[in-house]
């Protein structure tokens, strides 16, 4: 979601200027940064999913595309003498005023809250897997309510000044309809059972072969910034995520190279083609998203043995339900906070 929000369909002289001082919109998102990164160090739970909760996901994709395009353009143009244009562009087009903040709450999370969220989730494994799938469950509202009034025009049909949200006359236009239909209800359980098989896997342990780290990297920094989907679930799967965590803390450069190699190839295949599908397919990303989170459920649910098996309901039923409805219920303030934010921004 842009900083400045813009309903679809808004033109500049519909739009309204924000009376929100800007010191209280930056430390809104270092809150929001905060709440991503704090989430992210727990396996299964994605800080994917709070971004979309709190309204920055498209934000932090679209930026980062950016920004990754602009890197390259600097690479490619300035040893050809070509000079800086072409990537100042780019560079140009990163929202800083939102990512900064964010960035700097997560890394402050990750320092501060990472430890004390990682003890509670190992003491208290079936609690927290409560909270978290309450959680996650909630926010299943956010790309669905999106997908809804989405429509499938691509970004050329968008009107310039609406941020790439699409206008009234493009969806007439173009015979979009809007809505949620029967053939995007097939698509989302479609991605709902893939995710559902993806992390039904039992946790496993690979040996740690360059190839392995570089393919593990990158599929988990691609999870990271898929909502429902945990870059530390997928780790744990190809049963790195130990090693991982050993080798930052032993300074093992060599596998932290490969692993930060891996990483930057997925996050710049995985974050263009996720931009690309924003401005070009929005509802069926939207969509798809809807049915990823949906199957990744499947990882929190309370009751489970070590290899992911399912079990039936069992220990502190009570706590878990109490966990679940809790974390349902975050969402849900989170959600209308959000919404009269947006309010007072364009009041």
């Amino acid at each position: 979601m842009p900083n400045d929000v813009r309903s679809p369909g808004s033109s500049p002289r519909h739009r309204r200027t924000s009376n929100v001082p800007e010191w209280r919109s930056r430390g809104v998102n270092v809150i929001r940064g905060a709440l991503i990164g704090t989430v992210e160090t727990v396996p299964g739970v994605s800080g994917g999913t709070v971004a979309l909760v709190v309204g920055v996901y498209e934000t932090i994709i679209t930026s980062a595309g950016h920004f990754l395009s602009g890197l390259r353009l600097a690479v490619a143009d300035i040893p050809r003498g070509r000079g800086r244009s072409r990537a100042a562009v780019e560079f140009g087009r990163v929202n800083w005023s939102v990512l900064a903040p964010l960035l700097i709450g997560m890394f402050a999370a990750l320092v501060i809250m990472a430890r004390l969220i990682e003890g509670w989730v190992e003491d208290n494994p079936v609690q927290s897997r409560a909270l978290f799938f309450g959680l996650v469950l909630a926010s299943l509202w956010v790309p669905f309510s999106r997908a809804v009034h989405a429509s499938r025009v691509t970004s050329a049909a968008a009107s310039p000044d609406a941020g790439g949200a699409p206008d009234e006359a493009a969806e007439i236009r173009s015979g979009a309809q809007p809505g949620w239909r029967w053939r995007d209800t097939g698509l989302a359980v479609a991605a709902a059972a893939l995710a559902f098989v993806v992390v039904s896997l039992p946790p496993g342990h690979v040996d740690p072969a360059p190839l392995v780290i570089l393919a593990a990297a990158a599929l988990a920094v691609s999870a990271l910034v898929l909502p429902g989907l945990s870059g530390s679930f997928i780790l744990l799967t190809f049963g790195l995520y130990e090693e991982t965590l050993s080798a930052v803390n032993d300074r093992d450069f060599g596998y932290l190279g490969l692993f930060m190699l891996g990483a930057a190839i997925g996050l710049a295949s995985f974050v263009k083609l996720l931009q690309w599908l924003l401005e070009q397919r929005r509802k069926l990303t939207l969509v798809l998203l809807t049915g990823v989170m949906a199957g990744c459920l499947r990882a929190l649910w309370p009751w489970q043995e070590a290899d992911r098996a399912l079990q039936a309901p069992g220990d502190h039923l009570g706590a878990a339900v109490g966990f679940a409805v809790l974390g349902f219920g975050v969402v849900l303030v989170f959600l209308i906070a959000e919404h009269r934010w947006t309010a007072s921004r364009t009041e």
